[in-house]
């Protein structure tokens, strides 16, 4: 039944084919570029790691740079900076944001490998787009890729810039602090030397006060002692300078003279010096202004004092100009200060990242594949053909069916009328 309506399904069959064909032929070609990002190599980086101030594995550059690639941000301000490499998006009514997310949703896509599943040696990101005919697909991925490396380069710079500024700052700071600690230290060392100063001024004063009243005392007290022993000189009638024995000889020999040395451990008494002697010394003693030659501890205490006018320790510590040359324990800090003031990282040559395969020309198209399609549209074509010729089949025997069943009632009547006829004319 189906082998006679043979016409039937290949009529179907080629016209679901060429309606197929049609299709494949007039959608619009669909083409995929894809590019592959590798680790940089070590020594790429070494002088952004040598800085000690941003430390950045090639791991690591190879996963910021793919963040980049993935960030809404960057994909909208490549999309900014080149639109007419977009203008195909453009449509009549949108805005720049809308042409973007139909670019941003159907055209890029990231590719992180897992190396666990993958078995991949290295690390890799592939980055892979699709757009329709008429885009220069190729300029996009590459410009992107780059683009991305850029401004993960940018953000890199402006974050070491502000990490050396703010270490700048700490450094400063630290100094600024080590300069008040070193001026409170100079204003304490100096309060403490003029403190000593004056504190040993005075005790000197003090004990000079005392030297001269008790040098005053002692010419007072001697005053008196020369005023009793004159007046005792006077009453034995020593005029003259004597001694005990010679007192005690000179009534009995007269005029007889005689010398005699006498030898005596007791103090003689000052009475025996003789009138003459010791008026003399009163009167000396009474005229006298000052009594400071009398004692060799008040020159000394005078030279002591003059010492003391000017600490020439404090005079130096208030001469000083540059005191930063006296702060301690800050030659490390002025160290760092002074390489990361001439820190020199050429960060416009910093490469971040091997671009391992950068995106060409397809060889052909990814979407529709058009023998895949034409494939399918015969085979669909034919099975919809034969579902057909079994339909077709079908309603036409059901048909036959009944009007045999309608023509058979007839056929059985008039036979029995010949059969009575013939009987009759026998």
């Amino acid at each position: 039944m189906v082998w006679q309506q043979k016409v039937l399904i290949l009529f179907v069959t080629v016209l679901v084919g060429a309606v197929v064909i049609a299709c494949a032929f007039l959608v619009r070609p669909e083409y995929q570029v894809s590019s592959v990002l590798r680790p940089a190599a070590i020594n790429e980086l070494d002088a952004l790691n040598r800085s000690e101030i941003y430390q950045l594995p090639p791991g690591e550059a190879l996963i910021k740079v793919g963040a980049s690639l993935e960030s809404y941000e960057t994909r909208l301000g490549f999309f900014r900076a080149n639109q007419k490499l977009f203008s195909k998006f453009e449509r009549p009514g949108r805005t720049l944001e809308q042409s973007f997310e139909e670019f941003n949703y159907n055209s890029i896509k990231l590719v992180i490998p897992d190396a666990k599943k993958s078995g991949s040696l290295s690390e890799y990101i592939k980055l892979e787009m699709n757009y329709p005919e008429g885009i220069d697909g190729v300029a996009i991925l590459n410009g992107f890729v780059q683009y991305a490396i850029a401004s993960q380069r940018q953000q890199i710079t402006a974050d070491m810039e502000v990490i050396v500024k703010n270490r700048l700052s700490e450094l400063a700071g630290r100094l600024d602090a080590a300069r008040s600690n070193y001026d409170t230290d100079k204003a304490a060392r100096i309060a403490t030397l003029s403190e000593a100063d004056d504190l040993k001024r005075a005790q000197l004063q003090d004990e000079l006060k005392a030297l001269r009243a008790q040098l005053k005392t002692q010419r007072g007290d001697r005053v008196a002692q020369l005023n009793e022993a004159i007046g005792i000189a006077r009453s034995l009638g020593i005029q003259k300078p004597a001694t005990p024995s010679s007192l005690g000889e000179a009534g009995s020999r007269g005029s007889q003279q005689v010398m005699r040395t006498e030898v005596n451990n007791q103090q003689i008494p000052l009475y025996f010096m003789g009138v003459d002697a010791l008026l003399a010394e009163r009167a000396a003693l009474l005229q006298r202004k000052s009594d400071d030659f009398a004692e060799a501890r008040i020159g000394q205490i005078a030279k002591e004092l003059q010492l003391l006018l000017a600490n020439r320790e404090v005079e130096i510590l208030k001469l000083r100009k540059n005191e930063d040359l006296f702060l301690s324990g800050v030659q490390p800090l002025r160290a760092e200060e002074v390489r990361l003031r001439n820190l020199n990282v050429d960060m416009s040559g910093l490469k971040l990242v091997t671009i391992d395969r950068e995106a060409i020309e397809p060889l052909g198209a990814v979407k529709p594949k058009k023998v895949l399609f034409i494939i399918i549209g015969l085979v669909f074509g034919l099975m919809l053909g034969l579902v057909v010729a079994f339909v077709r089949g079908t309603v036409q025997n059901r048909r036959e069916g009944g009007l045999d069943a309608a023509l058979l009632p007839r056929s059985s009547s008039f036979a029995k009328k010949n059969l009575l006829a013939s009987v009759d004319g026998k």
